[in-house]
């Protein structure tokens, strides 16, 4: 636990719901100082008692996640643990992924998902699942699928199976580049996966072949097999129009 002062937690707990909120409980018993982020009024009531039992230990903050700031209240280092709304869960990933500096104020992440967007942070080049939040998510972390969670453990049961990833913030990228210029050439070239990269990215630099060809990638190839490396040497080296 970090030595700071004692409004100050190490534990940010996002997008709780029942089960979250045990497990914010569970955090708080341990020694572990908690800022709880929860939008449903049916789990402030739980929260509170939390709070109220374990004086200190847990600092509750009822809102929206995308648009409640939770960094002010917490220090280094700050683990982030959320079961999230799947329909934003891909937006905060790609927030706390993409700040300007870095490291970031987090030390490391564990994060529900559904299944098939766990198996794209984690996937590797030349597979189909690989895209954007493959690159940006192992360009600054070390990602692993913790375990998968079927359909049966949720009350009631979603249509889909999940899985629960780990993400370890790493004190550097694992290559240079700039976050705003990497996002942008990932995305792009992503966009239009199924092209060659000279189709996909031809209107949105001025150098694409060359650009290219100067870093040993060919124009011919596509998105899904340009590694993190790789991507992170485009973004270094392609002129925006």
């Amino acid at each position: 636990m970090s030595n700071t002062a004692a409004n100050h937690f190490d534990v940010a707990v996002i997008g709780l719901g029942p089960v979250g909120s045990l497990g914010a409980l569970l955090f708080a018993e341990a020694g572990l100082r908690v800022v709880a982020i929860e939008k449903d009024s049916r789990c402030i009531e739980a929260l509170e008692e939390i709070q109220a039992t374990f004086p200190g230990r847990l600092k509750l903050l009822q809102g929206d996640a995308l648009s409640t700031n939770a960094s002010e209240h917490l220090a280094d280092p700050v683990r982030i643990i959320a079961n999230l709304p799947y329909n934003i869960g891909t937006e905060l990933l790609v927030r706390w992924l993409t700040s300007k500096t870095w490291p970031s104020f987090w030390q490391s992440m564990t994060l529900m998902f559904q299944k098939e967007v766990a198996n794209r942070i984690v996937a590797s080049p030349g597979s189909k699942a690989y895209g954007r939040l493959s690159v940006m998510s192992q360009w600054r972390c070390d990602t692993k699928i913790a375990f998968n969670v079927p359909a049966t453990a949720f009350t009631p049961p979603p249509k889909v199976e999940s899985a629960l990833v780990h993400f370890e913030a790493l004190k550097e990228p694992k290559f240079p580049a700039e976050v705003e210029v990497l996002e942008f050439v990932v995305s792009k070239a992503f966009n239009q996966r199924r092209k060659m990269l000279r189709g996909a990215l031809k209107g949105y630099f001025q150098n694409v072949e060359e650009g290219l060809l100067s870093i040993g990638v060919l124009p011919t190839r596509r998105a899904e097999d340009i590694t993190v490396q790789e991507y992170c040497a485009m973004s270094q080296i392609l002129i925006r129009k």
